[in-house]
């Protein structure tokens, strides 16, 4: 996808959106991520984390993203879609992605962690247990999308 005309702008601008998302997250006190779910350069579902506010653990900023992509599209599989995250997903994010039969995650920071693309876990690309797999690729943006994060864990201390 990436190597496509006009992707890495296009990849840039829906990360620029999932990072207002992410500031939405940071404004209310939850960890400042976000996430948005494209099909054919439409946005079908946003989402920022709220697992605080939300009384939800499962409330993280992809899992919020799937599940309005899925009632904007009438269907819980979602694929040909292309998820867009300021931080690499976790490994519940990575079986929610796969179960949704994402095509395509792109996101910003690594997570150190718990990463699920490769930095602790290799969940999304390459386990092949699963039925499905999910392509990524990350560090679009990463020096912003980590920024935000160090930014709100520093003003947290």
């Amino acid at each position: 996808m990436l190597g496509e005309v006009g992707a890495e702008d296009a990849a840039e601008r829906f990360m620029g959106r999932a990072l207002e998302l992410a500031a939405r997250a940071a404004a209310a006190g939850e960890v400042p991520v976000g996430a948005v779910l494209v099909r054919d350069g439409v946005i079908l579902g946003e989402g920022w984390n709220c697992p605080i506010g939300g009384h939800d653990p499962t409330a993280h900023a992809e899992i919020v993203a799937l599940r309005a992509a899925a009632r904007a599209a009438g269907n819980y599989r979602l694929p040909g879609t292309t998820l867009y995250v300021t931080l690499e997903p976790c490994p519940m994010c990575a079986a929610a992605i796969i179960h949704a039969r994402v095509a395509h995650v792109v996101f910003g920071a690594t997570d150190p962690k718990g990463g699920a693309c490769g930095s602790v876990f290799d969940l999304l690309p390459s386990d092949g247990r699963f039925n499905h797999r999910a392509t990524c690729t990350g560090g679009v943006l990463a020096e912003t999308c980590g920024a935000i994060l160090r930014d709100f864990f520093r003003a947290r201390r």
